[in-house]
């Protein structure tokens, strides 16, 4: 029975994955981590430039899970509050409170899109940081239950101005931290610029069926996924190995030039971004139609799980944007697969 009901849920799964490949063009590997953060329930950041499809992606996922969408935009003076309530005079003239995006429609919630987070202050960040984690938000003397939430952020890489770095701890929140960049495939390219089908969003999007994921089956579909693919013992100390590689890198015989590898590392992933690294592993297995974890699962999911949950010492901090994929490589290519 188990075994009937995920395979139907994996044939829907791809089938949106080919989908979403026909809206969001040249975005394959953003696409599948999408799909692999929607299934292990995990929270995801996307970095990258503008106008590279971010925001339709995030518009198409939400669409195809179903469930209440809301969004709000990350501004230098947007406060704590303005996630929970607004005010505003109503007709007569008279005060009203009315829910704000992150209360708006209740457990019905089920993606909640943060544009350029890295624009809003650390005291929103602490907000949304607890609700990611909890699932739940406190106002007004009680406590709201947000069962379905998955929240998408986004942040822009150009600009710098009036932007606020992400703490260690709301990064540790997001399973994924997503690169998406440009397309170099000519093809790809001139199909945007040419093809009217890409020009008008809101026409692209209604081409996508509404709900195909059924939002509110999809926490007991994550739990029967996680209990069914298993791991060796072999694939246990392979994983252990790539997560403390990410903590003392030279003694696993990892080495960049021109790097001190003693004086590199700052802090190496959490705990927790290893349990994401697995339920992400093991998402990927089940898409592979398979009920057991291999090696190529952990290193598929690795980058994306890992490189927001290390951090550098000041010294070397400044080159992160080459030195991070250089060391992850280097992790990657150097510790031993069973």
């Amino acid at each position: 029975m188990t075994d009937h009901l995920l395979n139907g849920w994996r044939d829907k799964a791809l089938q949106f994955e080919d989908q979403l490949g026909t809206l969001v063009i040249g975005q394959t590997d953003a696409i599948r981590h999408s799909i692999l953060a929607v299934f292990a329930r995990g929270h995801v950041l996307l970095e990258g430039n503008v106008g590279v499809g971010k925001t339709t992606l995030l518009r198409a996922l939400a669409q195809g899970l179903g469930g209440a969408y809301q969004r709000i935009e990350g501004t230098i003076d947007l406060m704590p509050s303005d996630l929970i309530y607004y005010t505003y005079l109503d007709n007569n003239g008279k005060p009203q409170v009315d829910a704000g995006p992150l209360l708006k429609q209740g457990e019905q919630l089920a993606t909640f899109f943060f544009n350029e987070i890295n624009r809003a202050r650390p005291q929103v960040h602490a907000l949304l940081l607890r609700t990611m984690a909890e699932r739940s938000v406190q106002a007004f003397n009680r406590t709201y239950h947000l069962p379905h939430l998955l929240v998408f952020a986004d942040r822009n890489r150009v600009e710098k101005d009036e932007t606020f770095e992400l703490p260690a701890a709301a990064k540790d929140r997001f399973m994924f931290e997503i690169t998406i960049d440009t397309p170099t495939d000519d093809t790809v390219l001139q199909d945007l610029m040419f093809n009217p089908r890409y020009h008008d969003t809101d026409r692209l999007l209604a081409t996508l069926p509404s709900g195909q994921l059924q939002f509110d089956a999809l926490n007991g579909i994550a739990e029967l996924i996680q209990s069914h693919i298993q791991s060796t013992a072999a694939l246990k100390a392979y994983a252990l190995t790539l997560w403390k590689a990410s903590h003392r890198p030279a003694e696993y015989g990892i080495r960049i030039d021109d790097v001190d590898m003693a004086e590199l590392i700052h802090a190496g992933a959490s705990p927790r971004g290893m349990a994401y690294f697995i339920r992400a592993a093991k998402v990927r297995a089940w898409l592979a139609g398979r009920d057991n974890l291999l090696p190529e699962d952990l290193r598929a999911v690795y980058p994306a799980t890992m490189a927001h949950r290390i951090f550098f010492n000041p010294i070397y901090a400044y080159r992160n944007d080459t030195l991070m994929p250089a060391f992850i490589s280097h992790i990657l290519q150097h510790i031993a697969a069973p």
